[in-house]
């Protein structure tokens, strides 16, 4: 430790610190543009200079490393005048155009020039003008004459998002912040450039002229988009949600969201919510009062099960879903005499269900993902499933933790990955299992039994040794894994791999609330979400899902539903093919006009509370749910609060949940039998694809990700099927058919076709890791 004296104020700082960061200790304020925390040091503003005992000048405080017995003097004539002097230089070319900027009322050197700006500036020759640039429809870069260079966008780009997107050019007062070749921005996580810019240079598109910051409220909530469960700070102006972005907490999402999250706000207003409950009489749709709607529901629920039997009625809800609306929903089940409840509509194996030692977890601490050694990551699409966690694997690879993945496309990650091992997706039990040889033999130990015809290759043999190398290691699930039809082996191939290398083993978690459902116990007693559909039922609820796009197999489900005589629909949104096969459609209020609780993938009991008016005659979910237990005279839905129905089930002021585990009971490691040589489909869910809200924020449908999805496949399997690129395809599983264009695409393993899930253009297949046929169009 250091001892540092800044204005007066003593501290004692770690050696290594600077000069900002001692300060920040103290409370003391240093001016600055172009520091943050969580970017590397550039020092090009000059803003934070301050005067240092026996320094012959000004230094700047942000690079200053603070050596023993230092005295700095951030307020001392010599510094303030610094200062100024930076200011003056800062705004000669800026224009003068507060008033109308979007970023006033919220502008660094906005506020800045009051405090240190002169009155009048002297510098009378033209100022330098930088033309706008159209970078994509979430960032605009209208005004990019305001940029002071502070390069934290260019900085977020190489050091966080891992791309460089943005960069400077020229020299002096002509340089320009620029894409390269007239480049769009397309990182999932780019809207946090708007964010770190202290000026006016690069605001949000969707936001833009919409409102004056000092105009909004500010409330705090919760995303319930990815696992994480990053916080949020929801703007609202006259009960409109305009604005969503990022509130700090370093131990879940530190000051980063992605733009799924930043930007999904965009469908609150959208034409599509349902506001309304709506009743199909006589092959068409009209709308009813909530008393209506609700008798209707109860008589039919109760008319399934009086006259087929509980096992007749079976619900599924969205992993969004809150821990008090599943725990309601399953309790309604229960009532009816149906064990036929389920929120993972995208998986395909539950063999590990009622064999779990725990509720499965991510196996440690979001925040501990920085000081792991080493880390594989089996099956995702980690960019796009999950963008923060993906971002704290990429710092972490930055510094000594060896990152590898094993999945089932080589896509960029954009990690410095220490292997990466890329199969069809019948073969990742396979790839797995040779990783698990590989770390067996390096040990010395037996080979587990059932793996001893697996071969190993040199990258398991890279990704073992690195799990064996250094003392804090992880081996993660990703949402491939877990939806695979193979799930549960991956998972004891996951374990056994732990116990030999004592890495932990965790899920990456698909929903906001994968954790919650289970703690909340929305699990089957009796038909799975497979079951449910393959074996179809007399009547179904749908809380939150839209079963074309959400399901594993959306032929299966749609062709269960429409056969169902009554189908209960709970949703924010119209959706044109529930229409068809829906029987009620009831308003649920989304994250912002609910109030709720999620359990990220840590563990972490996150609550909140609605931030605006439902819309319409929308009500949150757990009222609905209490509301029709009463009507169907059920014992336990007298909750007067959402808070209420949370301590039921976890108890209060928990901060996280008890009962964690990925352990599994009674059952034994074996391999499936080689897998039959047909062309395979590899299904990826397109981030703005992935829920409701998102599929509906026409800002994110605009995006590069949002694009049509393509026939992707390698060079080999392409001329193996007689396609070309560029040319049309027509893609069947079952009786579902779809048209897409062929595109290369090398990072495909052979032998697979990569066609993404949860698109209005794909919705009519069938599994998504399933066997398909591909033809010329």
């Amino acid at each position: 430790m250091l001892e540092i004296e800044i204005d007066g104020k003593k501290a004692q700082v770690p050696d290594g610190s600077t000069v900002m960061d001692a300060a920040q200790q103290l409370g003391v304020y240093i001016p600055h543009f172009c520091y943050h925390k969580k970017l590397s040091i550039a020092a090009n503003c000059r803003m934070c200079l301050v005067q240092v005992e026996k320094a012959p000048k000004p230094l700047p405080a942000c690079a200053t490393p603070v050596t023993n017995g230092m005295k700095v003097f951030t307020h001392s004539d010599l510094a303030v005048k610094a200062q100024k002097g930076v200011m003056e230089f800062l705004l000669i070319n800026h224009p003068l155009d507060c008033p109308i900027c979007d970023q006033g009322g919220e502008c660094q050197l906005q506020d800045m020039s009051v405090g240190y700006g002169p009155m009048k500036s002297r510098y009378t020759e033209e100022k330098h003008v930088v033309f706008h640039k159209d970078v994509g429809p979430l960032i605009s870069m209208q005004e990019m004459s305001r940029c002071i260079h502070c390069t934290r966008c260019v900085r977020f780009g190489q050091e966080v998002a891992g791309v460089m997107e943005l960069g400077m050019a020229n020299r002096n007062m002509h340089s320009e912040i620029m894409t390269f070749v007239g480049r769009t921005v397309d990182s999932e996580l780019s809207g946090n450039m708007i964010d770190l810019c202290p000026v006016g240079a690069l605001t949000s598109k969707p936001f833009r002229y919409t409102a004056r910051s000092w105009e909004l409220q500010r409330r705090k909530s919760i995303s319930p988009h990815d696992s994480v469960g990053a916080n949020l700070v929801v703007q609202v102006k006259h009960d409109n949600v305009m604005r969503v972005l990022p509130r700090e907490n370093d131990a879940v999402n530190e000051c980063w969201i992605s733009d799924k999250e930043r930007f999904a706000y965009q469908a609150l207003s959208s034409d599509a919510r349902l506001t309304r409950p709506m009743v199909k009489q006589g092959g068409g749709w009209r709308e009813v009062e909530w008393n209506v709607a609700l008798d209707y529901v109860a008589h039919g629920l109760k008319d399934v099960a009086r006259e087929h039997g509980g096992d007749a009625v079976a619900a599924l809800a969205a992993q969004s879903s809150t821990v008090e609306e599943l725990y309601l929903l399953g309790k309604l089940m229960k009532g009816l005499g149906s064990g036929n409840i389920d929120f993972r509509p995208r998986q395909s194996d539950f063999g590990s269900d009622f064999k779990r030692a725990g509720a499965p977890w991510l196996g440690m601490r979001l925040a501990d993902i920085k000081d792991l050694d080493a880390a594989l990551v089996v099956g995702s699409f980690l960019r796009k499933d999950h963008p923060l966690i993906a971002q704290r694997l990429r710092q972490a690879a930055k510094k000594y933790t060896k990152v590898s993945m094993l999945s089932v496309t080589a896509d960029d990650q954009l990690i410095n990955l220490h292997a990466n091992l890329s199969v069809a997706p019948s073969q990742l039990v396979f790839a797995l299992a040779a990783v698990v040889r590989a770390a067996a033999e390096a040990k010395g130990q037996a080979v587990p039994a059932g793996l001893e015809n697996v071969q190993t290759c040199d990258t398991s043999c890279r990704i073992a040794a690195s799990l064996l190398d250094g003392e804090k290691r992880a081996v993660f699930l990703g949402n491939v894994a877990t939806q695979s039809a193979d799930a549960t082996r991956i998972h004891l191939l996951a374990l056994e791999l732990g116990r030999l290398t004592g890495a932990s083993v965790g899920f990456l978690g698909e929903g906001a609330n994968t954790v919650g459902a289970h703690v909340a116990w929305a699990l089957p007693s009796g038909a799975n979400a497979r079951t449910m559909f393959e074996q179809p039922r007399k009547a179904y609820v749908l809380m939150g899902i839209e079963p074309e796009f959400d399901c594993a197999n959306p032929q299966l489900a749609i062709a269960a539903l429409r056969q169902a005589s009554l189908v209960v629909c709970m949703s924010a949104f119209k959706n044109d093919p529930a229409l068809e096969y829906a029987d009620v459609m009831l308003p649920i209020a989304p994250y912002t006009e609910t109030s709720g609780t999620f359990v990220n993938i840590e563990g972490r009991v996150q609550s909140f509370n609605g931030v605006v008016k439902a819309r319409g005659d929308a009500r949150p979910a757990w009222k609905i749910l209490r509301v029709l237990g009463n009507v169907l005279n059920f014992e336990g839905f007298d909750y007067q609060s959402s808070e209420e129905v949370r301590d039921a089930v976890i108890g209060q002021g928990v901060e996280f949940v008890p009962g964690l585990s990925n352990d599994v009971n009674d059952l034994l490691l074996s391999l499936p039998a080689a897998p039959v040589a047909a062309l395979e489909r590899i299904a990826d869910v397109p981030i703005h694809f992935a829920d409701p809200m998102a599929r509906r924020a026409p800002a994110l449908l605009q995006t590069a990700d949002a694009r049509a999805p393509m026939l992707r496949a390698s060079a080999g399997t392409l001329a193996a099927l007689g396609l070309v690129a560029g040319e049309q395809a027509k893609v069947r599983q079952g009786e579902g058919v779809a048209q897409l264009m062929v595109q290369l695409d090398d990072k495909v393993p052979a032998n697979c076709v990569r066609v993404a899930a949860a698109h209005p253009t794909t919705a009519m297949l069938g599994a998504m890791f399933g066997e398909i046929t591909v033809e010329r169009a």
